[in-house]
């Protein structure tokens, strides 16, 4: 059984959104195995963008110390998000920065260790991209920067291992394109990946 943490990067917390239903079929399949499975909305949650090195030191609000907390007690990490021009939208950006305060991620002082310390080691992740352009047209013509940047520059210096993704391209497609996604979701759920 592994405890899997669900993020759902969807600025709007409204649950009508499709990042919303790849979550929940993620989460049934997840339960049908086994895994305990917990949730985090991100745009649900109130917080501001950070400003400074002191605020990114400073102890965290109420609701990203839970999040932390509930990040501490995964053992994989899912993180869901539509692609905003080119990128992860501003709020899942600032809720990861107000996630990292603190050293949460990684230890940054070098102090005669390695460094960075990987405070995220033992556990794994998934990213999921939501976007209206074919997802072999973002890896290919685009590079996937964004999501290369996010898998390396945050999860991966971080710890995470293996960091895994994956893309769905034309998500206002037929709804036959959406319950295929929405399958492949349940299948990763079943196995916890």
């Amino acid at each position: 059984m592994t405890n899997i943490l669900l993020i759902n990067g969807h600025p709007d917390p409204d649950p009508g959104h499709f990042c919303a239903a790849l979550c929940e079929a993620y989460a049934s399949g997840a339960r049908e195995a086994g895994h305990q499975v917990s949730r985090l909305d991100a745009g649900a949650i109130e917080l501001e963008f950070l400003k400074n090195q002191a605020e990114f030191s400073s102890a965290p609000s109420g609701a990203v110390a839970e999040a932390q907390a509930a990040v501490s007690a995964a053992d994989h990490l899912v993180l869901i998000y539509p692609l905003w021009l080119g990128t992860m939208p501003a709020k899942l950006k600032a809720f990861l920065e107000q996630l990292g305060r603190q050293n949460f991620f990684l230890e940054t002082v070098k102090d005669g260790g390695r460094w960075p310390a990987q405070k995220m080691k033992g556990k794994s992740a998934r990213i999921v991209v939501t976007m209206g352009m074919p997802g072999l047209a973002y890896r290919l013509v685009f590079g996937g920067h964004s999501l290369k940047a996010l898998e390396k520059g945050i999860l991966g210096i971080s710890g995470f291992k293996p960091v895994r993704d994956t893309v769905f391209g034309m998500v206002e497609g037929s709804a036959e394109r959406r319950a295929s996604m929405l399958e492949k979701m349940t299948t990763l759920g079943r196995k916890g990946a």
